[in-house]
C-alpha cells in the first residue's frame, strides 16, 4: 500500500498518484474562499505521458505518495531509439526510449549531469539542469542597426534545439538557454 501524506503537508517536485497514474507536483496552492471549505489546487505532470493537468483536493483529503526512485547520472550517448545514461554511484547504464525524454533530449548534452525518474521499477524520465550553456551553430548573420529595434531571431543550437536570440548573437556564440522554457537567457563570455 502507497504512503499516504494530508494534502496539506504537499510541496512542489513531490511525486503523487491521481488515478493509478504517477505525477509529479510543479505548483500548488491553498485557496480559502469566503464561503464553504477550503481546497488545495494542485498543477501536476503525468510523468508517464508529460502531460499537465490541474487537481483539486478537499483540505481535508489525504493524497497517496507515487512508487519513484530518482537518481544522478550523467548523459553518454544515443542510438536513435534510446538515451543512455551512467548511474554515478553505481556506474551502471540505463537506457530510456527517446518518446519518453523528447522535449528534455533537445537540450542534452554529451556528458551533462540529470536527475533519472523511475516509476516501480522503470525509468520514466530525467530533469535537466536549470540552466544550459550551448554552442550557437547556425543563425543569420547580424546586420548594421539591427540592435536599435531589439528584436530577436532564430538560432540552432549543437544539440539541434532552436532558440530565439537577440540579433547581436552570431554563430559560434556560447548561450545560456533556461530547459525548463526553451528560451535564451544570455550570451556567455
Amino acid at each position: 500500500m502507497a504512503e499516504k501524506i494530508d494534502i496539506n503537508r504537499i510541496t512542489r517536485d513531490i511525486f503523487i498518484e491521481h488515478k493509478g497514474e504517477p505525477y509529479r507536483v510543479l505548483d500548488y496552492e491553498h485557496v480559502k474562499p469566503g464561503k464553504g471549505q477550503a481546497f488545495v489546487r494542485v498543477r501536476a505532470k503525468n510523468m508517464l505521458t508529460g502531460n499537465v493537468i490541474e487537481i483539486t483536493y478537499k483540505s481535508s483529503d489525504t493524497i497517496p505518495l507515487a512508487d519513484f526512485e530518482q537518481f544522478f547520472a550523467e548523459y553518454s550517448y544515443s542510438d536513435g531509439e534510446n538515451y543512455y545514461f551512467m548511474n554515478t554511484q553505481t556506474y551502471e547504464m540505463v537506457a530510456i526510449p527517446k518518446e519518453k525524454i523528447e522535449e528534455e533530449a533537445k537540450f542534452l548534452k554529451e556528458g551533462m549531469q540529470v536527475v533519472v525518474f523511475f516509476y516501480q521499477g522503470q525509468p520514466v524520465g530525467i530533469e535537466l539542469p536549470k540552466h544550459v550553456e550551448l554552442k550557437v551553430v547556425e543563425t543569420e548573420p547580424a546586420f548594421k542597426g539591427d540592435t536599435a529595434a531589439g528584436g530577436t531571431k532564430p538560432a540552432k543550437l549543437e544539440t539541434g534545439a532552436v532558440v530565439q536570440v537577440p540579433f547581436f548573437v552570431a554563430e559560434g556564440d556560447l548561450v545560456k538557454v533556461d530547459t525548463r522554457t526553451g528560451t535564451y537567457i544570455e550570451r556567455v563570455k
